[in-house]
Protein backbone atom coordinates (compact mmCIF):
# COMPACT_ATOMS: atom_id res chain seq x y z
CA UNK A 1 0.00 0.00 0.00
CA UNK A 2 2.04 3.51 -1.09
CA UNK A 3 1.41 6.60 1.05
CA UNK A 4 1.93 9.70 -1.68
CA UNK A 5 2.16 13.56 -0.49
CA UNK A 6 2.44 15.81 -3.21
CA UNK A 7 4.60 19.01 -2.94
CA UNK A 8 3.31 21.87 -4.97
CA UNK A 9 4.52 25.63 -6.09
CA UNK A 10 0.65 26.42 -6.74
CA UNK A 11 -0.50 30.08 -8.35
CA UNK A 12 -3.28 31.73 -8.70
CA UNK A 13 -5.05 29.94 -11.47
CA UNK A 14 -6.31 26.26 -11.36
CA UNK A 15 -5.22 25.94 -14.93
CA UNK A 16 -1.67 26.42 -14.56
CA UNK A 17 -2.10 24.38 -11.51
CA UNK A 18 -3.55 21.29 -12.92
CA UNK A 19 -0.82 21.03 -15.19
CA UNK A 20 1.35 20.36 -12.14
CA UNK A 21 -0.66 18.04 -10.91
CA UNK A 22 -1.35 16.19 -13.84
CA UNK A 23 2.04 15.62 -14.45
CA UNK A 24 3.32 14.35 -10.93
CA UNK A 25 0.20 11.83 -11.36
CA UNK A 26 1.35 10.58 -14.67
CA UNK A 27 4.46 9.26 -12.82
CA UNK A 28 3.03 7.59 -10.03
CA UNK A 29 3.76 3.75 -9.57
CA UNK A 30 1.54 1.13 -11.00
CA UNK A 31 0.76 -0.61 -7.78
CA UNK A 32 -2.10 -0.26 -6.08
CA UNK A 33 -4.16 0.74 -3.78
CA UNK A 34 -2.28 4.38 -3.33
CA UNK A 35 -3.34 7.39 -1.58
CA UNK A 36 -2.09 10.77 -3.05
CA UNK A 37 -2.34 13.91 -0.52
CA UNK A 38 -2.58 17.10 -2.69
CA UNK A 39 -1.57 20.48 -0.52
CA UNK A 40 -3.51 23.07 1.10
CA UNK A 41 -4.60 25.75 -1.87
CA UNK A 42 -3.55 23.31 -4.87
CA UNK A 43 -6.24 24.82 -6.81
CA UNK A 44 -5.60 28.18 -6.28
CA UNK A 45 -3.23 30.23 -4.18
CA UNK A 46 -3.69 33.62 -4.17
CA UNK A 47 -5.15 36.41 -2.57
CA UNK A 48 -8.79 36.57 -0.90
CA UNK A 49 -10.99 37.68 -3.34
CA UNK A 50 -9.76 34.81 -5.67
CA UNK A 51 -10.15 32.06 -3.57
CA UNK A 52 -14.29 33.76 -3.19
CA UNK A 53 -14.09 34.03 -6.30
CA UNK A 54 -12.96 30.24 -6.79
CA UNK A 55 -14.87 28.91 -4.21
CA UNK A 56 -17.24 25.62 -5.31
CA UNK A 57 -20.19 24.07 -3.46
CA UNK A 58 -19.75 20.45 -2.16
CA UNK A 59 -20.44 17.92 -5.50
CA UNK A 60 -20.18 20.86 -7.91
CA UNK A 61 -18.01 22.60 -10.09
CA UNK A 62 -14.50 21.83 -12.32
CA UNK A 63 -11.82 21.70 -9.77
CA UNK A 64 -14.51 18.52 -8.37
CA UNK A 65 -15.15 17.21 -12.03
CA UNK A 66 -11.42 16.77 -12.42
CA UNK A 67 -10.26 15.58 -8.69
CA UNK A 68 -12.87 12.88 -9.43
CA UNK A 69 -11.96 12.10 -13.23
CA UNK A 70 -8.05 11.92 -11.69
CA UNK A 71 -9.46 9.94 -9.15
CA UNK A 72 -11.00 7.53 -11.57
CA UNK A 73 -8.45 7.37 -14.26
CA UNK A 74 -5.31 6.46 -11.77
CA UNK A 75 -7.39 4.26 -9.80
CA UNK A 76 -6.43 5.78 -6.93
CA UNK A 77 -7.74 7.31 -3.26
CA UNK A 78 -6.79 10.99 -4.07
CA UNK A 79 -7.13 13.60 -1.08
CA UNK A 80 -7.36 17.22 -2.02
CA UNK A 81 -5.93 18.56 0.62
CA UNK A 82 -7.41 21.88 0.51
CA UNK A 83 -9.73 23.69 -1.63
CA UNK A 84 -12.22 27.05 -1.11
CA UNK A 85 -15.84 25.24 -0.84
CA UNK A 86 -19.03 27.83 -0.59
CA UNK A 87 -21.33 27.98 2.78
CA UNK A 88 -25.22 29.07 1.42
CA UNK A 89 -26.56 32.27 2.53
CA UNK A 90 -22.84 33.60 3.59
CA UNK A 91 -19.77 36.37 2.82
CA UNK A 92 -17.46 33.44 4.65
CA UNK A 93 -16.30 29.87 2.64
CA UNK A 94 -15.02 26.89 4.15
CA UNK A 95 -11.21 25.94 3.29
CA UNK A 96 -11.83 21.51 2.66
CA UNK A 97 -10.24 18.63 2.48
CA UNK A 98 -12.01 16.27 0.17
CA UNK A 99 -11.88 12.34 -0.38
CA UNK A 100 -12.03 10.52 -3.89
CA UNK A 101 -12.02 6.84 -3.95
CA UNK A 102 -10.64 4.97 -7.29
CA UNK A 103 -14.35 5.18 -8.60
CA UNK A 104 -14.00 8.92 -8.45
CA UNK A 105 -16.62 9.22 -5.43
CA UNK A 106 -16.45 11.45 -2.61
CA UNK A 107 -16.34 9.62 0.49
CA UNK A 108 -16.07 12.52 2.39
CA UNK A 109 -15.06 15.89 3.43
CA UNK A 110 -13.45 18.33 6.29
CA UNK A 111 -13.42 21.79 6.83
CA UNK A 112 -10.33 23.69 8.84
CA UNK A 113 -11.28 23.79 12.24
CA UNK A 114 -8.10 26.23 13.49
CA UNK A 115 -7.78 29.34 11.25
CA UNK A 116 -4.98 31.21 10.63
CA UNK A 117 -4.83 34.28 12.18
CA UNK A 118 -1.01 35.33 13.54
CA UNK A 119 1.68 37.60 12.57
CA UNK A 120 4.94 36.19 11.15
CA UNK A 121 8.20 37.56 10.20
CA UNK A 122 8.03 37.55 6.63
CA UNK A 123 7.64 39.72 3.67
CA UNK A 124 3.54 38.54 4.21
CA UNK A 125 3.79 39.66 7.64
CA UNK A 126 -0.15 39.52 8.43
CA UNK A 127 -2.75 37.01 8.32
CA UNK A 128 -6.04 36.83 8.81
CA UNK A 129 -7.82 33.65 7.54
CA UNK A 130 -11.03 34.22 9.23
CA UNK A 131 -11.64 37.53 7.54
CA UNK A 132 -12.22 34.79 4.42
CA UNK A 133 -12.73 31.82 6.19
CA UNK A 134 -15.53 30.39 8.58
CA UNK A 135 -14.02 27.05 10.64
CA UNK A 136 -15.36 23.92 10.87
CA UNK A 137 -16.89 22.46 14.15
CA UNK A 138 -16.62 18.47 13.38
CA UNK A 139 -13.35 15.89 12.93
CA UNK A 140 -13.61 13.72 10.33
CA UNK A 141 -12.52 10.05 9.70
CA UNK A 142 -12.99 8.62 6.51
CA UNK A 143 -12.84 4.69 6.41
CA UNK A 144 -10.26 3.54 3.20
CA UNK A 145 -8.03 0.29 2.63
CA UNK A 146 -4.86 1.99 4.36
CA UNK A 147 -7.52 1.98 7.85
CA UNK A 148 -9.75 5.39 9.01
CA UNK A 149 -8.13 8.16 7.43
CA UNK A 150 -7.92 11.33 9.77
CA UNK A 151 -8.26 13.95 8.45
CA UNK A 152 -6.74 17.77 9.40
CA UNK A 153 -5.62 21.16 7.64
CA UNK A 154 -2.09 23.24 8.19
CA UNK A 155 -2.60 25.26 11.39
CA UNK A 156 -4.97 22.40 13.04
CA UNK A 157 -1.06 20.39 13.17
CA UNK A 158 -0.54 22.69 16.54
CA UNK A 159 -3.69 21.22 17.96
CA UNK A 160 -2.72 18.31 19.24
CA UNK A 161 -6.00 17.68 21.18
CA UNK A 162 -7.73 17.00 17.56
CA UNK A 163 -5.34 14.59 16.55
CA UNK A 164 -5.88 12.55 19.79
CA UNK A 165 -9.33 12.47 19.46
CA UNK A 166 -8.61 11.10 15.29
CA UNK A 167 -6.76 8.48 16.96
CA UNK A 168 -8.92 7.80 19.83
CA UNK A 169 -11.87 7.47 17.40
CA UNK A 170 -9.58 4.72 15.39
CA UNK A 171 -7.27 7.05 13.10
CA UNK A 172 -4.14 4.98 11.22
CA UNK A 173 -3.43 7.73 9.07
CA UNK A 174 -3.24 11.17 9.69
CA UNK A 175 -3.19 13.28 6.45
CA UNK A 176 -2.29 16.94 7.01
CA UNK A 177 -2.31 19.23 3.73
CA UNK A 178 -0.77 22.57 4.22
CA UNK A 179 0.83 25.85 2.84
CA UNK A 180 3.34 26.39 6.09
CA UNK A 181 5.61 29.32 5.97
CA UNK A 182 9.07 29.22 5.09
CA UNK A 183 9.73 31.04 9.02
CA UNK A 184 7.30 28.97 10.88
CA UNK A 185 8.10 26.02 9.01
CA UNK A 186 11.68 25.68 9.67
CA UNK A 187 11.10 26.12 13.08
CA UNK A 188 8.42 23.59 13.97
CA UNK A 189 7.37 22.02 10.63
CA UNK A 190 8.91 18.40 11.47
CA UNK A 191 8.76 18.54 15.30
CA UNK A 192 5.13 19.20 15.00
CA UNK A 193 4.82 16.04 12.47
CA UNK A 194 6.73 14.04 13.87
CA UNK A 195 5.02 14.78 17.36
CA UNK A 196 1.58 13.90 15.83
CA UNK A 197 2.98 10.61 14.80
CA UNK A 198 4.65 9.09 17.86
CA UNK A 199 2.00 10.49 20.19
CA UNK A 200 -0.90 8.55 18.14
CA UNK A 201 1.46 6.18 16.52
CA UNK A 202 0.09 6.51 13.16
CA UNK A 203 1.46 7.27 9.85
CA UNK A 204 1.63 10.69 9.16
CA UNK A 205 1.05 12.10 5.42
CA UNK A 206 1.94 15.83 5.15
CA UNK A 207 1.88 17.25 2.14
CA UNK A 208 3.07 21.04 2.00
CA UNK A 209 3.59 23.85 -0.48
CA UNK A 210 7.17 24.63 -1.39
CA UNK A 211 8.11 27.64 -2.95
CA UNK A 212 8.18 30.65 -3.39
CA UNK A 213 4.56 31.75 -5.31
CA UNK A 214 2.98 34.27 -7.35
CA UNK A 215 1.93 36.34 -4.61
CA UNK A 216 5.38 36.66 -3.41
CA UNK A 217 4.76 34.31 -0.35
CA UNK A 218 7.28 31.76 0.48
CA UNK A 219 6.32 28.28 1.80
CA UNK A 220 8.63 25.80 3.63
CA UNK A 221 7.72 22.52 1.69
CA UNK A 222 9.76 19.37 2.89
CA UNK A 223 6.54 17.08 2.20
CA UNK A 224 7.28 13.98 4.21
CA UNK A 225 5.90 10.96 5.24
CA UNK A 226 6.23 9.67 8.69
CA UNK A 227 5.37 5.99 10.10
CA UNK A 228 3.82 5.66 13.32
CA UNK A 229 6.98 5.22 15.51
CA UNK A 230 7.88 8.88 14.21
CA UNK A 231 10.60 7.91 11.98
CA UNK A 232 10.87 10.21 8.51
CA UNK A 233 10.87 8.13 5.38
CA UNK A 234 10.42 10.12 3.31
CA UNK A 235 10.85 13.98 2.10
CA UNK A 236 10.84 16.84 -0.05
CA UNK A 237 12.72 19.61 0.68
CA UNK A 238 11.69 22.40 -1.96
CA UNK A 239 9.67 22.71 -5.51
CA UNK A 240 7.00 19.93 -7.25
CA UNK A 241 7.26 16.24 -6.44
CA UNK A 242 5.75 13.65 -4.80
CA UNK A 243 7.15 11.44 -2.33
CA UNK A 244 6.01 7.53 -1.81
CA UNK A 245 6.62 5.47 0.86
CA UNK A 246 5.00 1.91 1.28
CA UNK A 247 2.97 1.55 4.32
CA UNK A 248 3.32 -1.60 6.93
CA UNK A 249 0.05 -2.05 9.17
CA UNK A 250 1.53 -4.18 11.12
CA UNK A 251 4.09 -1.71 12.64
CA UNK A 252 0.93 -0.07 14.09
CA UNK A 253 -0.70 -3.04 15.16
CA UNK A 254 2.75 -3.82 17.24
CA UNK A 255 2.44 -0.73 18.50
CA UNK A 256 -0.91 -0.97 20.00
CA UNK A 257 0.00 -4.18 21.31
CA UNK A 258 3.51 -3.37 23.00
CA UNK A 259 2.95 0.58 23.92
CA UNK A 260 -0.72 1.11 24.29
CA UNK A 261 -0.53 4.59 24.79
CA UNK A 262 -3.84 5.39 23.82
CA UNK A 263 -5.42 3.10 26.32
CA UNK A 264 -2.87 4.08 28.96
CA UNK A 265 -3.95 8.36 28.61
CA UNK A 266 -5.63 9.24 31.55
CA UNK A 267 -7.56 12.25 30.66
CA UNK A 268 -7.36 14.62 34.11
Amino acid sequence: MWLCAMQLVSGRHWADNREQIAAELAALPKERPLLVLLPENFALFGERQGYLDGAEALGEGPIQTQLAEWARDHGIWLVAGAMPTTIADSDHIHTSTLVFDPSGELKGHYHKIHLFDVDVADNHGRYRESETFSPGQECVLVDSPFGPLGLSICYDLRFPELYRQLARAGARVLLVPAAFTAVTGEAHWEPLLRARAIENQCYVVAANQGGIHETGRQTWGHSMVIDSWGRVLACQDSGPATVLVKMEPGLIDELHRTMPVLTHARLL
